[in-house]
Formats: C-alpha cells, structure tokens, sequence
C-alpha cells in the first residue's frame, strides 16, 4: 500500500541521532527537571526557546510569559475552544479546512460559518460580507500557511484585510501555522494583527516529530491565564521530559539544516507528484502548486465521486482523503487532498500510475 492519506511528516526525515543526544544531554544536566511535575504553563526553557523562534518571524514581540506549552496543537485547539465557545457560538472556518479543527469546535457546539478556500487561502470578502450582514463571530479559525487540505497561503492583501476585520468586529483570530517551516523557496510573511485578538499556534510535529507532542500557544494574557485552568484539569502539564529536549534542538545549531534539509526533500516529493499527476491525468485534473507544506489539493473532471474512486484505488493499493472528509457545506465529492510527505518521489509516480488505472475502471464502470 503506498499512502497519499495521512498527514505524517517523512519518518525518514526524524532527526534521530540528535534528539537521542539531546535526551542524553537534559538526562545528564536536568535530571530531576525533567522526570519531575512541572509547571502547567510549561517549564521556562521551553517557553523561552517559543518566544524567540515566533520573535523571530517578521518584527513580532513574543515573551516567554506570552506562551502557553500544549500537548501538540491539537490540545491547543480544545483548550481554546473550552475557554472561548458557549454552545451555540459562531465561528468562522474555512470550506474545506483542517478535519481535527472542525471536529473539535464541533464536539464544544459551535456553530461553524464557512468560508470558500481558493489559490490565495480563505475569501476574506466573502467573510467580510457575512460580517456585514450581522455574523457577530467568537473566532476565526485560520491556516494561513500551506493549508490543509488545499495548501494555499492566504494572500498579503487578505492578512492585511482579516486583522482589519478582526479590530472592527472584536473577533478572535486563531492562527494554526504548523506548516510554517515547511517552506520551499520564500519565507511567509507575519499575520498582522491586534496582539489581544490574536492567538498562534506552533508545533514541533512537523518540524521534529509527531511523538514528541510539544506545540506552543500565544495569545493575550486575558486568554492564556484562562488555558492555563483548563489545562490543570487536562493533563496538569505537558512532559517535562519532552518539553526539554524540545527546548534543546530549538536552540540548537543542527535545527536550520535539518530545516533546510526538509525543505528540499519536500519540494522534490511535491514536484514528483505533480509531474506524475500531469502525465497520467492530464486535463482531466487541476490541482493547486503549493509553496510549501504537505498535501496536493486535486479536482477531478471527470470523477464525481472521490470516495468511490478510493474504494477502487485501494484494490490498486493506494490510498488518499476524499474530497468531503475536510468540508463544512460544500460539495467536494470530486476532489481529494494527496499528502507527498511521506511517500518517496518513485513510490509518488507509481501510487498515481495505479491511481489512473483505477480512475478509468471507475469511468469504465459508469
């Protein structure tokens, strides 16, 4: 079975000798630091080593005391959704967006508002009419960078025009950026934003690895006071252990190439699987040409139904999301979201030459 579905960083990538060095390095010089309780906001090492990586992104300002240490981001998004959702609350997502996201602002009652994703990220205008049409939301959940599913960027134009929308009509901006290193050829830019409206969710995830579940949330101390609560009747705190070594490679001088070695491994999949898709499908396909991140947005022309399609692919052992899995009100059933992270450039060709066969036994079949 070769995988297009999951959204798993490249196992191959996991820096594994130095975070083995970096665990010997904090059992050595912290023991008692990091196999102890520790604080509930996360110790002050691995706030610190946040606070200067997003101090780092454009002219932010971030302290220590401005960040909140989670257990993954995932975490970050249920405590935020306790401190802020009443059921019933509006908030505002992107159509498609992030499944883990909508599930839990569903799971705490909101209600979802959805907003089309195109090329440049979420239809602000569109958002901005709602707005003036009376939508009064808590929040705005954002991906900006290389969204999941569709790995668009929001546009500079639309950065500038969300904070302007969320100084006007007091919402809060939710920026879930775990993608953000994840860059090929340029950098993104800072989201703008009124710094007591605005809350950035960082992970080490993709970046490092998924088992170490160390993410990073900043916002206003109005709300992080308040996610500290809720997390004490959570887990306590995040593992003082892991919280520690992350601290550790974030301050290290083997992070940035193997940041940059990341990128290019990346860039070669994601182009692999584009070439693949062209030459198998052709016109019969459009899909999107991300800057960075992990996932292929693809719209079949002549596929109306993706999750039948992977019904057959799997027969051909490959798989991948259907388009519907990630959407709130639209119709997605032709299109599918294929993640190029995991998989190698040869293993990406073959997965779309079985995908093409057995896309044409389904047109066959109809």
């Amino acid at each position: 079975m070769i995988s297009l579905a999951g959204g798993l960083p490249d196992p191959q990538r996991f820096p594994i000798a130095s975070l083995r060095a970096a665990t010997a390095k904090v059992l050595a010089e912290q023991p008692v630091a990091s196999l102890q309780y520790g604080e509930t906001r996360g110790t002050e090492a691995t706030r610190s080593a946040f606070a200067t990586r997003l101090s780092g992104e454009g002219d932010l300002r971030v302290d220590a005391d401005d960040i909140v240490v989670t257990t993954g981001s995932q975490q970050a998004l249920d405590l935020l959704a306790r401190v802020l959702l009443d059921p019933g609350d509006a908030i505002v997502v992107s159509d498609p967006d992030y499944l883990g996201a909508l599930q839990v602002f569903r799971a705490h009652g909101a209600s979802l508002y959805a907003v089309p994703v195109d090329a440049e990220g979420m239809q602000v205008d569109a958002l901005e009419d709602l707005l003036a049409h009376g939508l009064r939301p808590k929040l705005c959940y954002l991906v900006p960078n290389f969204h999941n599913p569709t790995g668009a960027s929001l546009s500079e134009e639309r950065r500038v025009r969300m904070a302007e929308l969320s100084a006007r009509y007091g919402f809060v901006v939710v920026e879930d950026d775990p993608y953000r290193d994840l860059w090929i050829h340029t950098e993104p830019s800072l989201m703008p934003g009124d710094p007591e409206l605005t809350v950035r969710l960082r992970s080490v995830s993709k970046i490092l690895a998924p088992g170490l579940r160390v993410g990073a949330l900043a916002g206003p101390q109005w709300l992080t006071d308040a996610i500290v609560t809720a997390k004490q009747s959570t887990d306590l705190h995040t593992s003082s252990l892991n919280q520690l070594i992350v601290a550790e490679a974030l301050g290290s001088d083997w992070l940035e190439p193997h940041l940059g070695g990341l990128r290019v491994s990346y860039a070669a999949k994601r182009d692999a699987l584009l070439v693949a898709l062209e030459r198998a499908f052709g016109a019969r396909v459009a899909c999107n040409r991300p800057a960075g991140g992990m996932f292929v947005w693809v719209r079949f022309a002549d596929v109306d139904d993706t999750g039948e399609l992977l019904h057959r692919a799997l027969a051909h052992n490959v798989c991948f999301v259907p388009g519907n899995a990630f959407a709130v009100e639209r119709d997605l059933a032709r299109h599918a979201r294929f993640s190029y992270a995991t998989a190698t450039p040869n293993q990406l060709g073959a997965a779309i030459i079985q995908l093409g066969a057995a896309a044409n036994q389904l047109s066959a079949a109809v």
